[in-house]
């Protein structure tokens, strides 16, 4: 079986991770979502919201698993038993970060490859921390995120600032 991971904060989930998890989903035989708990941030959603959320926007997907960790990414790929880390790149910048974190990977765990992904061009421009401003300001997010994380994030921007 092939097994892969794909990590992040994913605070919110977007349209841009959901294309790379459903691609990615194709390649592998399970892809396990891994929703990073990075006590260095303050998340608009808190890991447990953000586990509930993928699990609800790819629920359509019996081999895409969505679990929480912390620590190094390289021990929750020997965790899950998982070989490939998957790694989506929107511009050439994203490719110097992903590729040096992807060396250094290597180094740790020499049986961990990564695999990149272009993000389709529809949502190269789309970011996380974009959403959350253009929610915070009480902008139109449909075309950023599902229907299902539109209303999530649009209830805590409403406890946060009375929108």
């Amino acid at each position: 079986m092939i097994r892969a991971i794909y990590a992040g904060s994913f605070d919110p989930v977007t349209k841009g991770h959901l294309d790379v998890i459903v691609r990615s989903s194709r390649i592998v035989d399970e892809l396990v979502v891994g929703v990073l708990n990075n006590r260095a941030k303050s998340p608009l959603f808190s890991v447990e919201e953000r586990v509930k959320m993928l699990e609800e926007v790819t629920k359509e997907y019996p081999n895409i698993k969505i679990r929480s960790f912390t620590g190094l990414l390289v021990d929750f790929a020997k965790e899950c038993e998982a070989h490939i880390i998957v790694r989506g790149l929107r511009a050439i910048t994203d490719f110097d970060y992903e590729l040096q974190m992807a060396q250094t990977n290597r180094i740790m765990s020499p049986d961990l490859d990564t695999l990149f992904l272009t993000t389709s061009l529809e949502y190269a421009y789309l970011s996380s921390t974009t959403v959350k401003e253009v929610a915070a300001f009480g902008g139109d997010i449909s075309a950023f995120v599902p229907p299902y994380v539109e209303e999530k994030i649009r209830s805590r921007m409403h406890e946060l600032y009375e929108l």
